[in-house]
């Protein structure tokens, strides 16, 4: 059976490279949402298995969303998408409730291996 993602970043390139990584190596890509808000209430409509949350977004960061996120489904499964160098924020959002990071650019196998890891 697939595992279903929904993307979250704000940046329509940075989703785009993702969903195509993720559909090589067989993930189903269920949503893509451009920011925290709509992350947590795509989050609540589609339940997928696992989501990639970008740190630096408008509207509700993903350190936010990952906490409201975790209200609705506390068993929840995130992994981060940081740039370089935001390692502070990357140890934030663990504690928020991430399980894993993948860092920009992507390196397609960290990416698949970070979420099977986390799927388990």
């Amino acid at each position: 059976m697939m595992a279903t993602v929904l993307i979250v970043d704000d940046a329509a390139f940075m989703r785009m490279m993702l969903k195509d990584i993720l559909t090589k190596n067989g993930f189903e890509v269920v949503g893509e949402a451009e920011n925290g808000q709509v992350a947590v209430s795509m989050y609540k409509d589609l339940n997928p298995d696992i989501v990639t949350m970008d740190i630096t977004m408008p509207e509700m960061n993903g350190i936010e969303a990952v906490k409201a996120i975790k209200a609705v489904n506390p068993g929840c499964k995130i992994v981060m998408v940081s740039a370089m160098g935001q390692q502070s924020m990357v140890i934030e959002a663990i504690q928020a409730g991430a399980k894993d990071f993948i860092v920009k650019p992507f390196q397609p196998d960290r990416v698949v291996d970070a979420l099977s890891k986390v799927l388990g």
